[in-house]
């Protein structure tokens, strides 16, 4: 099993928790950047908790919850971008990166159910 840090979904979801604490910082409503940011956080921390536990099940569930936090991000953009918080374009293109880290996860999800388990 690779380590976490290995993983390409895990890199991109980084990537991707930075770039809304950095765009969000200077926002004064703290209740929706603070819920918005502990989504994003939460992708890749699920991971990483995952990998770290020592079964498939214990993994996939993890990798489950990181694909929840996934969806519940894109809702969060989507209604920042309707009320003015995120500029539509970045919106856009975060949309776009979470949709892409949720079919990178229910693939990896996939592969772990479908390998060979040992005796």
């Amino acid at each position: 099993m690779a380590r976490f840090e290995e993983l390409e979904v895990w890199k991109r979801s980084v990537r991707l928790s930075i770039a809304l604490y950095q765009a969000l910082a200077p926002l004064k409503d703290y209740g929706f950047r603070d819920q918005i940011t502990r989504a994003g956080l939460s992708i890749p921390s699920n991971i990483a908790e995952g990998y770290e536990r020592n079964s498939d099940k214990e993994l996939n569930n993890f990798l489950n919850y990181a694909k929840g936090s996934a969806g519940e991000l894109r809702t969060q953009i989507y209604i920042g971008i309707e009320i003015g918080y995120i500029e539509p374009t970045t919106g856009r293109q975060w949309l776009t990166t979470c949709e892409e880290i949720s079919k990178m996860l229910y693939g990896l999800m996939q592969s772990i159910r479908n390998r060979p388990h040992e005796p």
